[in-house]
């Protein structure tokens, strides 16, 4: 869950802000993938992966709803606020998408998406394949807007975010009986090939400084412990287990996939353990509730569970979790911080 940016720029030390060195530009973000990064692209499809109304955007602009996953910015908007590149980060379906938002980026992320076809059918989610489709078609609108030569130049210096694969474990695998047919690591083995395909088709289309999320620790989340975890609602470790094993492999998969791809910059961004510490330190970063979200009872409430009967908590500065799947701003900003100070090199 997070973001995939910082690719050529440094930390000012004093105020935590990014800047970028001399003669580098990040022109545009562009998003692929899931709910983390999915900026309302699910509004208007038929889903209940949807979060277009309260308290979804409680802290977001004036309190408005856009379908972001959260209560307010989500890592893509968080990263073009931190370059200057531009205030947001919208949804590439947005009906009131502007033609000017296209020259610094936006996103094709849908909530419920996965690397597995059939967790994103579960979900009725906008596949990758048609978010590929998608970047093609907005390719061909960003050069009618600025020209082709213009356009190439964009694209060779934006930063690509892909975040997906919690979906595929926590819904498909654990949830919906794949366990009973296949072992995780055979399982985990097909979301690596899904993955790589992905990786491949989106570099064809010109992209070559992406950030690969990996998956968080999934028996932790307050949905996850609420269903598995016990009375107690203890981590369930075989979760955090299956999350642990696909990110190795992941990781591998990226390493050997940037060896083969010229003048590309692929680089597995480790949230696992980031979000671990999180929950077994929240003091650490001026958290207090990190084993259940704002949204209503905090236990279950997600998408269309969270609503404007459910009430939230006073202060969701306090919470690592918004809703019982997905991380608060809060969250967002101290993870985005610190990902970008441990990757920043990688990406020059």
């Amino acid at each position: 869950m997070l973001v995939i940016f910082f690719v050529l720029f440094s930390i000012s030390s004093c105020e935590g802000k990014v800047q970028l060195p001399k003669n580098v530009v990040v022109k545009a973000v562009f998003a692929f993938g899931d709910s983390i990064v999915d900026q309302g692209n699910n509004n208007d499809i038929i889903t209940l992966a949807k979060c277009n109304f309260p308290p979804y955007g409680k802290d977001f602009n004036g309190g408005i709803p856009t379908g972001r996953f959260c209560n307010g910015k989500t890592p893509p908007d968080i990263l073009v606020e931190e370059l200057g590149v531009a205030e947001l980060v919208p949804a590439y379906l947005d009906p009131n998408l502007k033609t000017e938002d296209l020259k610094t980026g936006v996103s094709f992320a849908s909530g419920g998406c996965g690397f597995d076809p059939l967790t994103t059918t579960l979900a009725a989610a906008i596949p990758l394949s048609t978010q590929l489709n998608q970047f093609e078609e907005y390719i061909e609108k960003l050069k009618a807007l600025v020209g082709e030569e213009e356009t190439n130049y964009i694209l060779e210096n934006s930063l690509f975010l892909v975040v997906a694969g919690s979906d595929d474990i926590a819904n498909t695998y654990f949830s919906a009986g794949i366990r009973l047919k296949q072992d995780i690591n055979s399982y985990t083995n097909f979301m690596v090939a899904k993955a790589s395909e992905f990786l491949q088709e989106l570099y064809k289309l010109g992209a070559r400084k992406i950030g690969f999320f990996g998956i968080p620790p999934l028996g932790c989340l307050p949905s996850q412990r609420t269903l598995a975890g016990g009375f107690n609602r203890v981590c369930v470790q075989e979760y955090n287990q299956a999350a642990q094993l696909a990110n190795t492999k992941l990781s591998a998969a990226l390493n050997s996939l940037s060896k083969n791809l010229p003048q590309s910059k692929l680089v597995f961004i480790d949230i696992y353990n980031p979000i671990l510490d999180l929950i077994v330190n929240p003091q650490k970063y001026g958290l207090e509730e990190v084993e259940k979200g704002c949204c209503g009872t905090g236990k279950i409430e997600v998408t269309i569970l969270c609503n404007k009967f459910s009430g939230t908590c006073e202060d969701d500065t306090k919470y690592l979790f918004w809703d019982s799947y997905h991380p608060t701003e809060k969250a967002y900003r101290i993870l985005v911080n610190q990902i970008l100070k441990k990757y920043i090199n990688n990406f020059l």
